[in-house]
């Protein structure tokens, strides 16, 4: 079945536009010209120069030049000349491509957004849990004494050296039960009423006074840091800056501001704050922690004691410590470390026997008193 359809005729000769009639035919295009004579156009001599884009008006052109033309306002023509004679329109512009285009392209743009979503998800991750057991301990060791310099700097450290030599014994309780271990355990306490505690790379542990001023006993402290030192020897903490450096280095990739992505992830490598373990992490060093309690003969229930006052004080005000915040899930954990720790053991070890751990975990305080008096005792 034939189509009609009105248009401008240009004999090539002169500017003069004629009203004419198309008719889209299975093997040509015909034209009607005002003095009633027919024209035949067969569409494989028919040169398309106009009519691809949006808005614009079709021109097909026949013949040698100046060669005739016709003029349509509408895209439909081509649509047309398709469907009657698809063998032969295919050098014409197809509009009904259009549509399958910006499927394509959406569907092309959806595949590489999954794409790069899976990559963050699971390749990256993956990538990293490879490269980790190949990153030398020197390396570590160096990032992780950088990151203290950052976060507890010297000026803000306790250094009140007869309590800390009896907190670094739990240390050494603990870390007695790893004697193969390549890191040599370093604890930073920093004078910061925050309730938290983190490790770096290469053996760094660092208590808040915070978090300390909460533990009732030396073997609650040991609690949290059985849980910090398992993110030293799982290298929890260089597995989770090599995410987020290679996540950087994908956004950089993907953004093409390469300046700005390595400053990025070179600042945010130095920052363990704006680092958090994956569930996945945080279960296996609560799980190794309580093991390495138990390992050490200590009092597994004092860790999830621990845990339980943070769990409270944390329901008690509008934000949680900030040991909760980064440590999330906390239920779900408290009650699995319930069913790990079985019947209370019966070969416990007491650490720091016969002193006052409520003296001794005001180390900061003491010093801060002791600053307050010297610089008092120095006015004139």
């Amino acid at each position: 079945m034939s189509t009609t359809r009105t248009a401008h005729y240009l004999d090539g000769r002169t500017a003069t536009r004629h009203r004419v009639t198309l008719t889209i035919s299975p093997a040509a295009l015909q034209i009607a010209m005002p003095d009633g004579s027919m024209k035949e156009w067969p569409y494989g001599q028919i040169r398309q120069t106009q009519g691809t884009y949006h808005g614009e008006p079709v021109r097909l052109e026949f013949g040698a030049e100046p060669a005739e033309a016709v003029v349509v306002a509408s895209r439909a023509l081509l649509t047309e000349i398709h469907t009657a004679a698809p063998a032969l329109a295919q050098h014409f512009h197809n509009p009904s491509w259009r549509q399958t285009r910006l499927a394509w392209t959406l569907g092309a743009g959806l595949g590489v957004i999954l794409m790069l979503i899976g990559l963050y998800r699971w390749g990256i991750p993956g990538i990293a849990s490879a490269a980790t057991p190949y990153v030398p301990t020197m390396w570590e060791e160096s990032l992780g004494r950088q990151i203290v310099e950052h976060l507890a700097p010297e000026t803000q450290q306790c250094r009140n050296p007869e309590r800390l030599r009896k907190i670094d014994q739990v240390v050494q309780t603990l870390t007695a039960t790893h004697p193969g271990s390549p890191y040599r355990i370093t604890l930073s306490v920093v004078d910061n009423p925050a309730i938290n505690a983190f490790a770096a790379p290469g053996g760094q542990v660092v208590i808040l006074r915070g978090l300390l001023e909460q533990t009732s006993s030396p073997e609650q402290l040991a609690g949290v840091l059985a849980h910090e030192l398992q993110h030293v020897y799982l290298r929890h903490s260089t597995r989770a800056i090599l995410e987020q450096t290679a996540g950087t280095l994908l956004l950089t990739a993907v953004s093409g501001d390469v300046s700005g992505g390595l400053a990025w992830g070179l600042q945010g490598a130095q920052t363990m704050g704006s680092l958090h373990y994956s569930r996945t992490h945080e279960e296996e060093a609560d799980v190794e922690g309580l093991r390495m309690m138990q390992a050490a003969h200590l009092d597994p229930s004092a860790m999830m004691a621990f845990y339980g006052t943070l769990q409270k004080s944390e329901q008690g005000s509008v934000e949680p410590p900030d040991f909760l915040s980064t440590h999330p899930d906390m239920s779900r954990r408290l009650a699995t470390l319930l069913a790990l720790a079985g019947p209370p053991p019966t070969d416990i070890h007491q650490l720091l026997p016969g002193e006052d751990w409520k003296d001794i975990r005001t180390l900061c305080r003491l010093q801060a008193a002791a600053r307050s008096s010297s610089d008092f005792a120095d006015l004139p």
